[in-house]
């Protein structure tokens, strides 16, 4: 243990030194602490599936804070205008993508269950905005797109989770799981937990501002304590703590009277789970390779290419279909749905609770090969694609990625839209 923390110490260290250099070569956080992990995996053995379960709680704390803070910076003014647009991405978008990605299992891994084809399918279909960070910040790409990237990352694993749930529980024979009934319910739980912990919070600290009862430094340190409350309250009473978690950070930028100066509270948020991201990745990255080099074949690299190019992009085409977004649109859109965080924890949540078959093992390996792919192509893809689409859209006529009526929704300029 002391070894390993030496060792990620150093390693984040030596990112910290290096990291705007490698900015310009489009190396993200995450592509260098996997492929860390990936070149320690050569020097010393890497640990059995069942051996990472530890990291999972670090995963979901990252997952819980990266998602309270992207919600914190999109105001509920914005969600509603995109409201019809942001739906059909979440329900024909999502319904697409884990219909056709259980299709494609079920062709390409036939020796899985039915309930382990749509475990997988589920797991693959969930983004992270993430790992497209140069997309959802770039001043090139419409407000109006990286809000919808970034509203869809936040709440479609909310979404998936019940299915997530339901397939695990019903592989491990339903002992010790929660069955579907509770798992559509955990996630309604958790909104409800999360716009009452946002609430409260946001206004809890607007009096303290009104009275000036509190510092930036100690409205940080508040901020932070309501992404944690949001996050562990849902888990203690059985609930759904990233949808609690992101809407707690919705229900927060609705609710705070801060200026824009006090607004940099989130900071502290996104700088503690910028540390808990890297250990995760290092972990990824020195056991994401091996398991590829030992399980993975081309029925593997299959689903995960099909996951990622296409079934991604026929689910936006279909999602976007009668909205008014044009081609270059829906094609940028598709191609930006990484799979990062979200994949990782439920494939965590499976192996802490199954029994992993020589099938299975198959199935994670492709998983982990989807994750390790994206992590990849999206990190170094994400910034010259951002500025080639951007260039397109200052070229292009008018249309619904740039609304041309002064004010309207999309010119936003916060940080995610």
């Amino acid at each position: 243990m002391d070894a390993a923390a030496v060792t990620f110490a150093l390693l984040t260290l030596a990112f910290a030194a290096v990291a705007r250099g490698l900015s310009r070569l489009s190396l993200t956080a995450p592509i260098a602490f996997v492929g860390a992990g990936a070149a320690l995996s050569l020097v010393v053995s890497a640990p059995e599936l069942d051996a990472v379960l530890p990291i999972r709680l670090v995963a979901e704390i990252c997952l819980a804070l990266v998602l309270f803070a992207e919600a914190a910076h999109v105001q509920p003014r914005q969600i509603r205008a995109d409201g019809f647009v942001i739906a059909r991405i979440l329900v024909l978008g999502l319904a697409v993508s884990i219909g056709l990605g259980f299709l494609s299992v079920r062709l390409l891994l036939p020796d899985l269950t039915l309930l382990g084809a749509l475990l997988l399918a589920a797991a693959l279909a969930p983004t992270d905005a993430g790992l497209g960070a140069p997309v959802v910040t770039s001043p090139r790409v419409p407000p109006r797109i990286r809000r919808l990237l970034s509203v869809e990352s936040g709440l479609n694993d909310g979404i998936v989770l019940p299915i997530v749930l339901f397939a695990v529980a019903g592989l491990a024979g339903g002992a010790g799981q929660p069955g579907p009934v509770e798992a559509v319910l955990a996630p309604l739980a958790g909104a409800g937990i999360g716009a009452a912990v946002g609430v409260g919070g946001g206004r809890l600290l607007g009096w303290s501002v009104a009275r000036d009862l509190s510092t930036p430094r100690t409205r940080g340190l508040g901020v932070l304590g309501l992404a944690g409350l949001s996050f562990f309250l849902a888990h203690w009473v059985g609930a759904n703590g990233y949808v609690s978690a992101f809407a707690a950070g919705t229900a927060f930028a609705a609710a705070s009277v801060w200026n824009e100066k006090d607004r940099a509270a989130l900071e502290l948020v996104e700088t503690i789970a910028e540390p808990l991201g890297f250990a995760v990745w290092l972990v990824f990255g020195l056991v994401a390779v091996p398991l590829v080099v030992t399980e993975a074949g081309w029925r593997e690299l299959a689903v995960a290419v099909l996951s990622l190019v296409v079934i991604r992009t026929v689910a936006m085409w279909v999602a976007l279909l009668g909205t008014g977004f044009r081609t270059p649109t829906v094609l940028f859109v598709g191609w930006f749905g990484p799979r990062g965080l979200v994949t990782v924890v439920f494939v965590l949540i499976a192996l802490e609770s199954l029994q992993v078959t020589e099938a299975g093992r198959g199935a994670v390996a492709a998983a982990v090969l989807t994750v390790l792919l994206s992590v990849v192509a999206h990190g170094l893809s994400a910034e010259p694609l951002a500025a080639h689409y951007g260039g397109w859209v200052d070229r292009a006529r008018p249309g619904p990625e740039t609304p041309s009526r002064p004010g309207a929704v999309g010119g936003s300029t916060t940080r995610n839209g």
